[in-house]
């Protein structure tokens, strides 16, 4: 492995350098995600990590799961923000807004700021993501808003996308990976 960092801090492996196991655990990313976008690249180091990662994190790409693609960019946004992640946060501050958001309500959520929908799934899902990322209480009232409109499904896609996407901004954190990067070509 190169000494010099590629991808903010993190100084990616060739794959001709890779073991074996980490040879795979790339290979199994490569099928689940056709490339090896964001923290990826780092993940492959752990070979264990990115077997599991690679299909996880393809479950939330469009159309493979319950949320539509605003819904997605609303909850993304707010857990990226939340981690301060450079990286993933533009990435999808461009998303969002390419998915038809607003702007100014892109940049509320960026910044921390309150903002509203006028769609009632697009509005769970900025209240669930809001309570969840900054530890607050789940109301009854949010709980029950959230059963009737978005199912369980539909929850715990919200949960679970919030999840994958607070371990892809602190990763990218902890490397201080900036926004744009692109690392080594494949």
């Amino acid at each position: 492995m190169s000494e010099t960092p590629t991808f903010g801090r993190y100084a990616e492996i060739p794959y001709d350098k890779m073991t074996a196991e980490q040879q795979a655990g790339y290979n199994a990313m490569i099928e689940a995600r056709g490339r090896l976008p964001g923290p990826t690249k780092i993940w492959v180091h752990n070979p264990k990590l990115a077997k599991v990662a690679g299909p996880f994190g393809a479950h939330f790409q469009p159309g493979q799961y319950s949320l539509s693609q605003r819904e997605r960019e609303i909850a993304v946004c707010v857990i990226t923000s939340h981690w301060r992640s450079a990286y993933p946060t533009a990435a999808h501050e461009r998303l969002a807004k390419q998915a038809g958001l607003p702007a100014a309500k892109v940049e509320a959520i960026l910044g921390g700021l309150p903002t509203a929908f006028d769609d009632e799934r697009e509005q769970v899902v900025y209240e669930m993501a809001m309570v969840l990322s900054h530890g607050r209480w789940v109301s009854r009232g949010l709980h029950e808003r959230a059963v009737q409109v978005l199912g369980h499904v539909g929850i715990t896609d919200v949960i679970t996308l919030m999840g994958h996407y607070t371990s892809v901004a602190m990763t990218l954190a902890f490397y201080d990976v900036p926004d744009g990067a692109t690392g080594m070509t494949r």
